[in-house]
């Protein structure tokens, strides 16, 4: 055994007295830390075990591995409202073991007798028993929550960075409204899927610039919550195309036997799925025609010229898989967003890196004009779906922005599952 690192010329006592000196500098030092953490409000609509409110804010309470590292949280939420109180909840038991206040408003989780008590807003508006409307979208009361948010913000004269999850609204006005408040009131705002920071395998990043024509997206599930996904993961590889976004012009959802009718009709689009397929590792084997039952597709087109076509696959396929044409290439570029399904999901780790890097920066990680851009669309494609399946022109899909430089999908090792599920 090699001898440890140690001064012989120390006694026990000196060696014990300088061990305790640096325990309590390290700990000091922890502390230290601790009480510099940006306060944060957790605004959730229900919070149960593999909810996105316990996949985020858990994360945010209690750290999570990323990129081969324990992270140790960098803010602290100290305040906490639900709009639901489910059978099943897991809110109050997290708020008691980490000191949180459980609030009856969004207002009183945001200000007190000071002003505004809180340097950051996590907005969790998915889950809980809510209706769905002719459309079949779920109406998650993420506008009205966003809004009480602003109203503290006007009230105080303050405002802070705030991360909305997932689509900005079921309705365009009210996601439009939520990304000019922004914009007014200039503070910083994330949105989005956390698709968009998961491994890719393998782990390509198309170049700014790149000469992207036609591209395609697969995943699996139903048209509104999964279908958000989906078009996440197709727009944050296509937004680094040459020229930057600058829009969808116009937008199909088609179903069942159309949506092969129109593949045929199609040939790089067929080319291109079965290009992407390829990379999926886990599939059910057989021709994606005879293995799903109910095939619906997302044609895109955008303004720059960029067909796009997102897929999905029930049956097929539980992962998303993207390929694209670039002009001047020999083959397709094409890769898989791998999702772990499984407890702990770490594919939202990296959102939550991102999330807490916007709070303590002020700076977000990523352009919101993509989730404004994904939310319009899905809300025009729903309203495709519902008018029997139309093509749509979107002249106010005209959102333009520039990807950041580097994507911010993982790389690091994946952590071990604890056991299969979905979230």
């Amino acid at each position: 055994m090699a001898p440890c690192d140690r001064d012989p010329c120390l006694s026990r006592r000196e060696w014990l007295g300088r061990s305790r000196g640096i325990a309590l500098g390290l700990a000091e030092r922890m502390a230290a830390r601790a009480a510099q953490r940006k306060r944060i409000a957790a605004v959730i609509t229900e919070y149960r075990l593999d909810s996105h409110a316990d996949v985020i804010v858990g994360r945010l309470l209690e750290g999570y591995e990323y990129n081969g590292r324990h992270q140790i949280p960098q803010v602290e939420v100290v305040s906490m409202y639900t709009n639901q109180v489910s059978t099943n909840d897991m809110s109050r038991a997290m708020a008691a073991k980490h000191g949180v206040k459980i609030c009856p408003t969004v207002r009183n989780a945001l200000v007190d007798d000071k002003g505004l008590a809180v340097q950051g807003v996590v907005l969790i508006g998915e889950h809980g028993n809510y209706p769905e409307n002719e459309k079949g979208q779920k109406l998650y009361p993420r506008y009205e929550l966003y809004k009480q948010i602003v109203d503290a913000f006007s009230e105080t004269g303050q405002s802070v960075p705030v991360f909305s999850d997932k689509h900005l609204s079921y309705d365009w006005q009210k996601a439009k409204w939520m990304y000019d408040q922004s914009c007014t009131l200039r503070f910083p705002l994330m949105a989005g899927s956390s698709i968009v920071m998961t491994w890719r395998r393998p782990p390509i990043e198309l170049a700014l610039k790149a000469p992207v024509e036609k591209s395609v997206v697969a995943f699996y599930g139903d048209k509104e919550a999964y279908g958000f996904h989906a078009l996440e993961a197709h727009q944050c590889m296509v937004e680094r195309r040459k020229g930057g976004e600058t829009g969808i012009r116009a937008v199909t959802c088609l179903e069942g036997a159309e949506v092969w009718r129109w593949t045929d009709q199609s040939a790089w689009a067929g080319r291109l799925l079965e290009t992407a397929l390829m990379r999926c590792e886990e599939r059910t084997h057989g021709s994606p025609r005879d293995v799903v039952k109910k095939p619906m597709l997302f044609v895109l087109e955008y303004t720059s010229g960029l067909e796009g076509a997102v897929y999905l696959l029930n049956g097929l396929i539980e992962q998303a898989v993207f390929a694209a044409t670039l002009r001047g290439a020999a083959e397709p570029l094409s890769t898989e967003l791998w999702l772990q399904p499984s407890r702990p999901f770490s594919h939202f780790s990296g959102l939550a890196h991102y999330i807490e890097q916007m709070i303590v920066s002020g700076r977000p990680a990523y352009p919101v004009e993509r989730t404004l851009l994904t939310t319009g669309a899905l809300a025009a494609l729903m309203d495709s779906s519902y008018q029997g399946h139309r093509r749509l022109e979107t002249p106010h899909l005209n959102v333009s922005y520039r990807a950041p430089k580097e994507s911010l999908f993982s790389r690091g090792p994946v952590p071990a599952a604890d056991r299969q599920t979905h979230s």
